[in-house]
């Protein structure tokens, strides 16, 4: 079997904040119910949240390693932060893994 068919990926939605606080703020409107895209959308720094914080696939070593282990850690679906990186301060959603 071909090694890179084994390869894990993730698929993860994130919006990037400066501090700790905004990041806190955030996780809490998104877990109380506001759609996760929507809410990238209007508060993200990244350029991501144009398509909702949407980071498409991804593999082991291509993110930053704060941001990798929640990526690859956690079931498809949650919600994680705040996660400080070199970048600011992130909310994550993990949105797959292949």
């Amino acid at each position: 079997m071909n090694v890179y068919c084994m390869a894990v990926q993730a698929r993860a939605s994130h919006i990037l904040v400066k501090t700790e606080e905004e990041a806190t703020r955030i996780l809490k409107r998104i877990n109380d119910g506001e759609d996760f895209a929507a809410v990238a959308k209007r508060f993200s720094s990244c350029p991501s949240r144009k398509n909702g914080g949407d980071l498409g696939w991804f593999g082991k070593g291509q993110m930053v390693p704060e941001f990798e282990k929640v990526a690859f850690e956690n079931d498809a679906g949650k919600v994680i932060g705040p996660v400080k990186t070199q970048f600011g301060f992130h909310v994550i959603k993990v949105t797959g893994r292949k």
